[in-house]
């Protein structure tokens, strides 16, 4: 370690529920184990070097200020190599064992694509270093696609082969990197791949054009021999009016049209859902019913306000419900829980990153133990099974296999008349899950 960047601040330790000590956790114990496994292994944290590192907290109305005292603000690739040993100390001190980025995030963009690769592989150098120091690993990486000027008009998607191809040469350059650091997923997420007016927009040719991309990145990670998964992440807007990979379903049905589903999965964020309209249960069920979910983006939204907010999450319901759904498909692989989350703007001290993390640990750490103990309960999947219990035998049975045609749908009806139903019993299971939170 170069010097230290967070002076004062010790390693969080776990203090229980009755601590009053703010740097402390009061429910995530790494080593206690749920279920057979630690909650390390259960949680898979890491840290996102965009907000943690590089976001200066400004708004649509206001500058930035956020104070991070080892920056100087430059462009270098010097200040971009010591900013990576301000991460991973918080990492270190905070107990997360991942991290995530963006290529524009750990290495700045210079002049042309040659000089911009050279810097990033100078920070990765680094990168390489502080992971071996630390055993701290690399979660997935991606390239900024949405940024640049040049990608005013989509990058995938641009009406722009020129545009398209610097892009390309982009993922390709992020995608080799993530190897080399060992990374267990890389995520494609679009962030101007979609359109503000359809009077100049082409949708066929530009969703054609984005799967082109794709493909030359599965064919590219095989070449390399990269193991790792490939994410892709929805969003319906913001910045585009819409954009293409805008819910579960969408990527879902785009991957199956160009005959890409097995070869990514998704990365579902919980603000991301709150845009489209849904519950992040929604998202992760959707997913999950493809056998397709592979990471999530830890955060959530303020549904008061119409853009992706970022924030840190601390509702229990929610962390419930998203490790109800881990917890089902039995537990990440190479995904994890990602912070993808930025303090306020008015938190802006460094000590403020660690009260933000700790607060979305101990929340998820709830969820886990509440979810592992009504999933043990069983009274919740029981309900759902007998539910659905009329499928596993007689017509029903017909029904799913793919046996029973209209005719004998027909004569089944006609022989036995209307169809009872049972309640649903929605109140009663919402109070269920009340009993356990």
């Amino acid at each position: 370690m170069i010097e230290e960047f967070f002076p004062g601040i010790p390693t969080i330790q776990f203090q229980g529920p009755d601590s009053k000590d703010p740097l402390s956790f009061k429910h995530y114990d790494a080593d206690e184990m749920v279920g057979g496994k630690s909650m390390k292994e259960h949680l898979r944290f890491a840290c996102a070097y965009w907000h943690t590192m590089r976001n200066g907290l400004g708004d649509p109305f206001g500058e930035g200020t956020a104070e991070r005292p080892w920056d100087d603000g430059s462009n270098s690739v010097e200040n971009a190599q010591k900013r990576v040993w301000a991460m991973f100390e918080f990492m270190q001190k905070c107990g997360i064992d991942r991290y995530c980025f963006h290529d524009r995030d750990v290495s700045p963009e210079l002049e042309d694509l040659q000089a911009t690769n050279d810097a990033f592989d100078a920070v990765a150098d680094e990168l390489e270093k502080a992971q071996k120091e630390t055993g701290i690993k690399l979660l997935w990486g991606t390239a900024c696609l949405f940024s640049h000027k040049r990608y005013n008009q989509g990058a995938g998607t641009s009406p722009y082969a020129d545009v398209f191809a610097y892009g390309a040469s982009q993922v390709k350059k992020a995608l080799e990197v993530t190897h080399r650091l060992g990374g267990e997923g890389y995520v494609f997420w679009g962030g101007r791949e979609g359109y503000s007016t359809l009077y100049n927009t082409d949708i066929k040719r530009e969703l054609d054009h984005l799967a082109q991309l794709l493909k030359m990145a599965v064919a590219h990670k095989k070449q390399i021999g990269f193991t790792g998964d490939f994410f892709i992440e929805p969003k319906p807007r913001e910045p585009s009016t819409h954009q293409y990979d805008s819910d579960s379903a969408a990527c879902l049905n785009f991957l199956r049209e160009h005959d890409l589903i097995g070869e990514l999965k998704l990365n579902i964020e919980t603000n991301h859902a709150t845009l489209a309209g849904h519950t992040m249960m929604h998202e992760l069920e959707v997913a999950m019913a493809a056998d397709s979910l592979g990471s999530i983006d830890a955060n959530t939204g303020d549904e008061l306000i119409g853009w992706d907010t970022d924030q840190f999450p601390t509702d229990i319901y929610l962390t419930t419900q998203i490790m109800l759904c881990v917890l089902r498909m039995g537990g990440f692989t190479s995904g994890g829980l990602n912070f993808d989350a930025k303090c306020r703007r008015e938190s802006f001290e460094t000590i403020d990153l660690f009260h933000a993390h700790i607060g979305g640990m101990d929340a998820f750490a709830r969820g886990l133990k509440i979810a592992h103990a009504i999933i043990s309960d069983g009274r919740l999947d029981e309900f759902k099974k007998q539910r659905y219990s009329s499928f596993d035998s007689g017509i029903g049975a017909q029904i799913e296999s793919g046996g029973a045609s209209l005719d004998d749908l027909e004569k089944y009806t006609l022989s036995n008349g209307e169809p009872t139903t049972n309640s649903g019993r929605q109140e009663m299971l919402e109070n269920l899950i009340n009993d356990f939170i």
